[in-house]
């Protein structure tokens, strides 16, 4: 077994068991592997241990690792980093999913760029006041929503945050636990949230998508 796939079968037990304890279906939790400037051997790895959904933060890597490895069925791209307005088109073409929608400009660019089925969209709330990330406060969140549902090439699944990062896992439950309620006061059902550090928190607190990188990847060396 290599190490890409002992991260990918670990990763996948850990969902597994925080579903067990959230008495939640394991298939109600998607497992996202955030390969982002990995190279494209160690997603080909990832791919043979059965991950078929890849993170990319930069657009236009994301573009050149859709190319060339557009070879392998099933391959589920999603876009999880901030993006430029400029930088809208290589997203439009290559992703299924954008995670970072926080600006109503590059939501009408990303929507004018898209050719075929919608583009799948989490809009991302700044829960923590950061200035160093990106993401609309929670209460600017309805008014950015209403405006991408009128964009006929866009459609919002659901919401994602990224929490300041705590001491423990458990440091993110409460913001976990407020964009489960914001979400759902908004008739929202996805919830991107939880990373290698805190995912299984997140699990616990409704995640729908977990995003997860360094337990697959980035400790082995690629």
């Amino acid at each position: 077994m290599t190490s890409v796939s002992a991260g990918w079968r670990e990763a996948q037990e850990r969902v597994a068991r925080a579903c067990a304890r959230a008495r939640r279906p394991v298939n109600s939790v998607e497992l996202l592997a955030v390969s982002k400037l990995k190279p494209e051997a160690a997603l080909r790895e990832a791919y043979a241990a059965g991950a078929r959904q890849f993170g990319e933060n930069y657009a236009q890597e994301l573009r050149d690792k859709a190319r060339a490895m557009a070879d392998l069925p099933g391959l589920v791209w999603h876009a999880i980093g901030p993006l430029q307005k400029n930088k809208a088109k290589y997203v439009a073409q290559s992703a299924t999913f954008f995670h970072a929608l926080d600006r109503f400009d590059v939501a009408e660019e990303l929507s004018r760029r898209r050719v075929g089925a919608p583009l799948l969209c989490y809009l991302e709330v700044n829960l923590g006041a950061e200035h160093s990330k990106g993401g609309v406060p929670p209460n600017e969140v309805a008014a950015l929503l209403s405006q991408v549902q009128a964009l006929s090439n866009l459609t919002v699944v659901g919401l994602m945050s990224l929490p300041p990062q705590g001491a423990t896992p458990e440091a993110s439950r409460p913001y976990f636990q407020q964009l489960r309620a914001l979400a759902a006061g908004l008739g929202l059902p996805g919830l991107s949230m939880g990373t290698s550090a805190d995912f299984e928190v997140a699990i616990e607190e409704g995640a729908t998508l977990v995003r997860v990188g360094t337990l697959i990847f980035s400790a082995r060396g690629t």
